[in-house]
């Protein structure tokens, strides 16, 4: 059998995707039967699936002659090692202020689907990135099928655990444990649907699943997807007429996802939300200096994890955060943050892909009140398509072709 990633990464990262259909079954049979939230019980079980798929396509890196010699060149490890020196010194710092092991470890969770990154900007600078998204696009429709027909019955007859839908029932979770984790993955489905032609169907379908899991954040991303889709479609003449109003479409939609009609919910007012208080609290009282400010007060604190195996706030300084920028500022601090916000801004430099804009600005949108980089599939979708950006780059591809084991070139126009 003939190893080659044009055929087999699509279908290797829909066994990924598909993973996250039976990792929940646990929680989502629980909410049919009207009981909430058992993460704690029952989460561990069915999720090492994923783990497992992951080190499927780790293992497939070195088997594929091609993404080996990709990531093994100089410019990965020097990226990776400066990532994990700083990353070894916040550990550090954590089991200096005496949290175990488990805590700072929690904290690298955002690090977990990295080398899908790097497997994404191999294979964008192979010059095989087009295909191999459109291929994973293609075979994303029947998880995309799948969900919508699991969404639409949960919309008109699953208990409102987690408020009420605007077709009647409760709001769809699909085959995740919330519809905030269903809703994300949607609008994340509908980004990458966005990057292949023809495709403008299943977009629809995935933000109207976005749209009716009632997620702020599920909303306001997949509203980005379709603003950015009519952009496109102007002529560069006619484009001002709905880049000039952006600011206030973006008030606009705030407001309307956190009405009850959209998210089915009392208490989706961001003015009225808890967490506001809580984090003003943690912030005065365990942000003594520079240091904490600079470098975070405990690498892993904010981790959801944590909040699973010890309870909220059991330990000083722990807080949930959902954004993913308190919760990097929590465990990186600013350094970690100002690094994270600069290589977004590095990869709109350096790539050339038609649609970075979309990509990177959905990522850093989607992080203000979510924190992506702990929630799967979305994670993995995700990172994928940030490496695939990072890596397009026309020029570097014709001038530097990457030889496959017979010795032959390898280019794709795109």
């Amino acid at each position: 059998m003939r190893i080659r990633l044009e055929k087999d990464l699509p279908v290797l990262l829909f066994a990924l995707v598909s993973a996250s259909t039976v990792a929940a079954l646990p929680q989502v049979e629980s909410a049919w039967l009207g009981i909430k939230e058992v993460y704690g019980e029952q989460d561990f079980g069915l999720r090492i699936l994923r783990e497992l798929m992951l080190l499927v396509l780790v293992a497939y890196v070195f088997f594929e002659p091609r993404l080996r010699r990709g990531a093994m060149s100089s410019s990965v490890w020097a990226f990776l090692g400066a990532i994990a020196t700083y990353v070894l010194f916040e550990v550090g710092y954590a089991l200096y202020l005496d949290l175990p092991l488990v805590v700072p470890m929690a904290g690298l969770r955002i690090f977990e689907y990295l080398p899908l990154a790097l497997i994404g900007f191999v294979t964008a600078r192979l010059g095989a990135g087009e295909h191999v998204i459109t291929q994973f696009a293609h075979y994303l429709r029947y998880y995309i099928a799948l969900q919508a027909v699991l969404a639409i019955a949960q919309a008109l007859w699953a208990p409102p655990l987690f408020g009420v839908s605007f077709l009647g029932g409760g709001r769809p979770f699909g085959t995740f444990v919330s519809p905030n984790l269903f809703g994300a993955t949607m609008a994340t489905c509908a980004l990458l649907f966005a990057l292949v032609p023809g495709m403008r169907k299943w977009i629809a379908m995935s933000v109207f699943l976005a749209l009716l899991s009632g997620s702020r954040t599920a909303f306001i991303s997949s509203l980005l997807v379709v603003y950015f889709q009519l952009v496109a479609a102007l002529r560069p003449r006619d484009r001002w007429a709905v880049v000039m109003p952006a600011p206030i479409l973006a008030v606009g939609a705030l407001l309307l996802a956190s009405s009850p009609l959209l998210s089915g919910r009392d208490d989706a007012d961001p003015t009225q939300d808890g967490r506001i208080d809580l984090w003003q609290r943690i912030f005065a009282n365990y942000i003594h200096d520079p240091m904490d400010l600079l470098f975070g007060w405990g690498l892993g604190l904010s981790s959801n994890t944590i909040n699973i195996l010890f309870g909220a706030e059991h330990f000083p300084g722990q807080f949930d955060s959902d954004s993913l920028y308190l919760f990097l500022l929590n465990g990186y601090g600013l350094v970690g943050v100002m690094a994270y916000i600069g290589f977004l801004w590095i990869t709109t430099r350096v790539s050339t892909h038609p649609k970075k804009g979309l990509v990177i600005m959905f990522i850093l949108v989607a992080g203000l009140t979510f924190n992506m980089w702990e929630y799967f599939p979305q994670n993995a979708l995700l990172m994928f398509m940030w490496g695939m950006v990072l890596g397009t780059n026309f020029k570097a591809i014709a001038e530097n072709p990457i030889h496959d084991a017979s010795g032959v070139s390898y280019q794709r126009s795109y």
